[in-house]
C-alpha cells in the first residue's frame, strides 16, 4: 500500500456524473489471481471522498424521486443492451482481476442482464393496493415510495453480478445509490459504470467509490443512507447488522454458507456426477452457492465417492485467458489472492489432522507459464464426520468434504444441524422424497435435481440461518419492499350538497 505504482492503471470514483481521482489514503494492488501479475490500483478512499458520493446521490434523489417510472426504467433498457454488445469485453475483464473461468465470467454477465430487464418491470412492480369502500365512503390505499440514498458493500467472488441484485432495483424504484466496490476487484464495476453512463443514468443516481473499510464504515454510520446491502461472511454481516440497526438504517446482510447436495439410492447417478463437480468447482468454490458438501444415502455412499474423486481429477487447472484452456468448461481457476489460498491450504491439513480421508489432494500444484498464480487443484474428503472443522467452516475454495447417511432422515438432520442453511439439493426421482426435502430442509434455496439452486432474477435469492442477517432477500419483486416504504392513505370527501 503507498502511492500509486507507475505504469499501472489507477482505478477512479464516480461521483455526481463525473470521474475523479480519488481523495485517499494510499493504494492498494490489483493483481491477476491466474498469474500474481500486478495488474492496475485501487484508491483507498477517505470518508470525505464517501461523504461527497453520498451527498451527490442525496442531492439527485430530490428530483429523481419525482420522475416517473417509465423515464426511470427507460436508461436500465439501453442499458441491457450495451451490456449485452459488450458482454465479452466485460467478461474478460472480470475473468483477468477475478481468475473464474470465462464459462463463469460469460454466466455471470447472463445474470447481470437478467436482473437490469426485470427491473425494467418496477412500473408494475412498484404498484401499490386500493381498498375501495374501507368504511362508510372511506377508501384505504398503500404506496410504495422510495426512500433515498442507498449504499451497497460489494464481494470479491461475483463482482458484476452480485451488485447487480440491487442497483437496478434501487433506482428504477426512485432511489439514489452508492457503490463500494471490492478492493480485490474493482476493474469490472469501472467498466460497467462507463455503459451505465453511456446508458443515460443522470448524475448523482449512481456513484462508485473505491476502497475498503472505510468507505463502508461511512455508508453505514451516516444519517442520509438509508440502507445498505452486503454480500460477505457471516461475521462481517453481524458487524453490518449491528451498525445498521444503531442508527435505524435498513440492511440485508448475505453471509456465509455450507451447501449440501443429497444423493438418494434412485439417483441418476450418470447425470449426477458431472452436475456435481459443475457445482463444487466453479468460481473455484468461491461462491456462496457453492455445493461444497456431499451427503450420500449408504448404500450409494462408495460410488458416489469413487466417481466423484474420478470426475474432479478432469479438472483442467489452468490460466482462464490462456487461449489453448480459455473456452474448455472444465477449467479451474486460481483462488482470489495467496492469503486465501494460504487459509485453504491450513483447513486441508486440519481436515487431515482430523482424522477424514483425504481422498484427492489439491495441494501442492503449478501452472506451466503462470507459476506466479494462487492455484489449488480439487480437493476431496471422504469419511468426514458431521462436527468437524472441514464440515463445519465455510472454505471458499476447491475443497469438497462427502458424508455418509443412513437415509433421507438422517440426511436431513446432517443438512439441518449445520449453522448456514443458504442452499440445499436433493437428487431423486421419488416425489415423495422431494416433497419431504423441500418443505423440512432448513435452508432459503432448494434444488431438486439441480446442483446450484440459485434462481433466476424474477424469484428472491438468500439463505436461512446464519446465511442472511436480513428478512428481505436479493433481486426480484422481493426486493421492492427493501427499496420502498409503504404509506397508508385513508381519505373521505363529503358531498359539496351536505
Amino acid at each position: 500500500m503507498g502511492s500509486a505504482t507507475v505504469g499501472t492503471t489507477l482505478m477512479k470514483n464516480y461521483i455526481g456524473g463525473k470521474w475523479v481521482e480519488a481523495e485517499c489514503s494510499g493504494h492498494i494492488d490489483i493483481t491477476n489471481p491466474s498469474t500474481g501479475e500486478v495488474i492496475a490500483e485501487s484508491p483507498l478512499s477517505t470518508t470525505a471522498e464517501t461523504n461527497r458520493a453520498i451527498a451527490a446521490a442525496a442531492e439527485a434523489f430530490k428530483t429523481w424521486r419525482m420522475t416517473p417510472a417509465s423515464r426511470r426504467v427507460a436508461p436500465l433498457f439501453k442499458l441491457a443492451q450495451l451490456l449485452r454488445d459488450n458482454e465479452e469485453e466485460i467478461a474478460r475483464v472480470l475473468t483477468r482481476e477475478q481468475g473464474k473461468s470465462l464459462t463463469d465470467s460469460r454466466a455471470e454477465m447472463k445474470r447481470v442482464f437478467e436482473n437490469v430487464e426485470v427491473a425494467c418491470g418496477m412500473p408494475v412492480m412498484q404498484q401499490g393496493d386500493k381498498l375501495i369502500g374501507g368504511s362508510f365512503d372511506i377508501d384505504g390505499e398503500v404506496i410504495k415510495l422510495p426512500l433515498g440514498v442507498f449504499g451497497m458493500i460489494a464481494p470479491f467472488n461475483f463482482p458484476a453480478m452480485v451488485p447487480f441484485w440491487f442497483i437496478p432495483y434501487a433506482i428504477a424504484s426512485g432511489n439514489t445509490f452508492v457503490l463500494k466496490t471490492s478492493k480485490q476487484v474493482p476493474m469490472t464495476m469501472q467498466l460497467i459504470t462507463r455503459y451505465m453512463e453511456e446508458a443515460g443514468i443522470p448524475d448523482g443516481v449512481f456513484n462508485l467509490v473505491n476502497g475498503d473499510s472505510v468507505v463502508a464504515d461511512a455508508l453505514m454510520s451516516s444519517p442520509v443512507v438509508k440502507g445498505v446491502s452486503l454480500v460477505g461472511s457471516t461475521p462481517v454481516c453481524r458487524i453490518v447488522a449491528e451498525k445498521c440497526a444503531k442508527t435505524n438504517k435498513r440492511f440485508q446482510a448475505m453471509g456465509g454458507a455450507k451447501n449440501h447436495l443429497v444423493v438418494m439410492p434412485d439417483a441418476k447417478v450418470s447425470g449426477v456426477i458431472r452436475n456435481m463437480t459443475t457445482s463444487c468447482y466453479g468460481c473455484a468454490g468461491q461462491r456462496c452457492m457453492a455445493s461444497s458438501a456431499i451427503v450420500a444415502v449408504e448404500s450409494m455412499y462408495d460410488e458416489i465417492c469413487e466417481r466423484f474423486v474420478e470426475d474432479s481429477k478432469k479438472l483442467q487447472l489452468a490460466n482462464a485467458l490462456d487461449p489453448a484452456h480459455e473456452n474448455n468448461p472444465m477449467l479451474l481457476g486460481p483462488v482470489i489472492s495467496q492469503k486465501a489460498k494460504d487459509t485453504i491450504l491450513q483447513l486441508i491439513q486440519d481436515g487431515v489432522d482430523e482424522g477424514a480421508t483425504l481422498a484427492l489432494d489439491g495441494r501442492g500444484v503449478t501452472v506451466e507459464g503462470s507459476e506466479g498464480g494462487y492455484y489449488i487443484g480439487p480437493t476431496v474428503f471422504t469419511d468426514v464426520k458431521p462436527g468437524m472443522k472441514i464440515h463445519n467452516t465455510e472454505i471458499f475454495g476447491p475443497v469438497v468434504v462427502i458424508l455418509k447417511a443412513k437415509d433421507l432422515d438422517d440426511a436431513i438432520s446432517i443438512v439441518n444441524g449445520h449453522e448456514y442453511g443458504n442452499g440445499a439439493s436433493i437428487y431423486t426421482q421419488n416425489g415423495y422424497w422431494a416433497r419431504k426435502f423441500k418443505l423440512e430442509v432448513e435452508a432459503g434455496m432448494i434444488g431438486v435435481n439441480v446442483g446450484i439452486p440459485a434462481p433466476v432474477a424474477m424469484l428472491p435469492f438468500g439463505g436461512l440461518k446464519n446465511s442472511q442477517w436480513a428478512q428481505i432477500k436479493a433481486q426480484g419483486k422481493a426486493i421492492v419492499e427493501f427499496y420502498t416504504e409503504d404509506k397508508v392513505i385513508t381519505e373521505r370527501y363529503f358531498s359539496e350538497e351536505g
